[in-house]
């Protein structure tokens, strides 16, 4: 189900200026970061040039963000080796910032290695 619209334009906003500010200056062609929004998720997308082919960026997912509508709540998940998604466990919340600030933080490092 897709997102409501006033929240998918929260996100957005939120996502957008977070993936802005994580690419310095000196690297876009070095790396990128990105989202995808689809039904109730927002997936957040590292690209790099693929190293033997640098005209091809290879995607990787590094994130995602689940909304419940019930809950009001935004949950944080990531990736295994083979993409598929796991609860990160942090528990619901309402501000999707807080949990770009986790990912940020990767205190296991599990998002950013």
């Amino acid at each position: 189900m897709p997102l409501p619209k006033q929240v998918r334009e929260e996100a957005e906003r939120i996502v957008r200026e977070y993936c802005a500010g994580k690419v310095p200056d000196h690297a876009p062609h070095k790396v990128g970061i990105e989202f995808a929004i689809r039904g109730d998720s927002v997936t957040l997308i590292e690209s790099r040039p693929h190293w033997q082919k640098p005209d091809i960026w290879i995607k990787m997912p590094v994130a995602q963000f689940r909304y419940d509508r019930g809950k009001g709540a935004w949950s944080l998940f990531c990736a295994d080796r083979n993409s598929r998604w796991h609860d990160y466990q942090l528990g619901p919340k309402r501000d999707i910032r807080e949990l770009l600030r986790e990912v940020d933080n990767d205190p296991t490092g599990i998002f950013w290695g």
